[in-house]
């Protein structure tokens, strides 16, 4: 089965890891600051902090901005379910804001007529997570006037899009934002096995998720209560998490990053050959904004259903048969049954609705053959009604 997206394993990325399996540190060792500070050059944040996932990167995000009980976060329709759960896990409350028919983002439209109404119910909310969907950024610069309005703070999800750009600025250098969240799981741009990252220029909120990732603890001498009197000393600040990253992801992520750039081209590559392959179709791509660079983490159609020879859900089944396994990102999130039990329902976000009954991400990966490509091209020309 050829998957939807899959990570690049070279044999430098190996020899990386074996290095590390036969040293003495395979965790809070020198291979984690050594990623982090490459993730800071390469994005230009003050602070980088890895951790395990970036699920777990989403939450240690919010815990910073201190989200409890009787928050307000809003996030976008079309994402996975981590965007929400970090702030579900902080015990404050979720909404959500309808995405653009065309970028696929969160609507600027959408979220300035809630920013209005929520204002005049004194219901604002206290942070905006806006999804940088497929490697496409938001439109973080009007987001980021709207927060100076609105006194609200940002979190990007950027679990899509690292090396992806915004007005030529690199996404991850929170120019427009309070934190940044990278992912590293085997189907994005680069890997660490599992791994995340956040990052902020915020020094005070890296301080922050420095301790919540370590259990709440602090090996930094300005923040003890008591004199140190062994090596080793730490003190327990808070109630924390073991978010760390390992040793072994890092030196895996170290070996990716320095392919960044060449990933991320030939993801675009592919990306515009499949739209050339299917330019005089009914079939509609994610419209990439002219201020955006994307990085293409996915590759998502979206089908005119009236155009269709057989029903949407037959389409993944006719992908399978033929060796190809297709994706929804995402089935609109607030009509899962967690969400529906929160009193979400059908109708409230149609934009999202429509979309999650009518897209497919087809593959796209570093290595996918051009051979491959016009096969799927094929499948779909006959499944559509041009």
């Amino acid at each position: 089965m050829i998957p939807y997206s899959r990570q690049k394993i070279t044999s430098s990325d190996i020899k990386s890891v074996t290095k590390v399996l036969k040293s003495n540190f395979l965790t809070k060792g020198p291979k984690v600051p050594i990623f982090e500070k490459m993730l800071s050059n390469a994005t230009q944040a003050k602070y980088v902090m890895a951790c395990n996932s970036g699920t777990s990167a989403l939450h240690l995000a919010c815990l910073a901005l201190d989200l409890k009980k009787g928050d307000i976060v809003w996030t976008s329709t079309n994402t996975y379910a981590a965007s929400s759960n970090c702030v579900l896990n902080c015990g404050a409350k979720i909404d959500f804001i309808d995405i653009d028919i065309d970028t696929w983002c969160i609507s600027l439209e959408s979220l300035k007529k809630k920013l209005i109404l929520a204002k005049k119910r004194n219901k604002l909310p206290k942070v905006i997570i806006p999804v940088h969907f497929a490697g496409q950024p938001c439109d973080q610069k009007e987001i980021k006037k709207l927060a100076n309005k609105y006194k609200f703070k940002i979190i990007e999800d950027a679990s899509h899009s690292i090396g992806a750009r915004h007005f030529n600025e690199k996404v991850g250098s929170c120019k427009w934002s309070d934190l940044t969240v990278f992912s590293f799981h085997p189907v994005k741009i680069i890997t660490t096995g599992e791994g995340g990252a956040v990052l902020t220029n915020n020094k005070f909120y890296a301080e922050k998720i420095k301790m919540f990732r370590e259990n709440g603890i602090t090996t930094n001498k300005h923040y003890f209560k008591h004199k140190p009197y062994y090596s080793g000393y730490y003190e327990q600040m808070l109630i924390g998490y073991n978010y760390r990253m390992s040793d072994i992801s890092a030196a895996l992520g170290i070996n990716q990053l320095r392919h960044l750039k060449k990933f991320i081209s030939e993801r675009n590559k592919i990306a515009n050959y499949y739209k050339k392959c299917l330019a005089h179709t009914s079939i509609k791509f994610q419209k990439i904004s002219d201020e955006n660079y994307s990085s293409y983490h996915l590759f998502v159609i979206q089908f005119d259903i009236k155009r269709l020879k057989i029903k949407y859900k037959k389409i993944f089944e006719i992908f399978k048969k033929k060796g190809y396994f297709i994706n929804l990102h995402y089935k609109a999130l607030h009509l899962n049954p967690l969400y529906k039990k929160m009193g979400f329902s059908r109708g409230q976000f149609k934009n999202s609705e429509q979309y999650s009954n009518s897209a497919i991400s087809i593959p796209i990966f570093v290595g996918l053959k051009t051979k491959e490509i016009n096969r799927i091209v094929k499948i779909l020309k006959s499944i559509i009604d041009f």
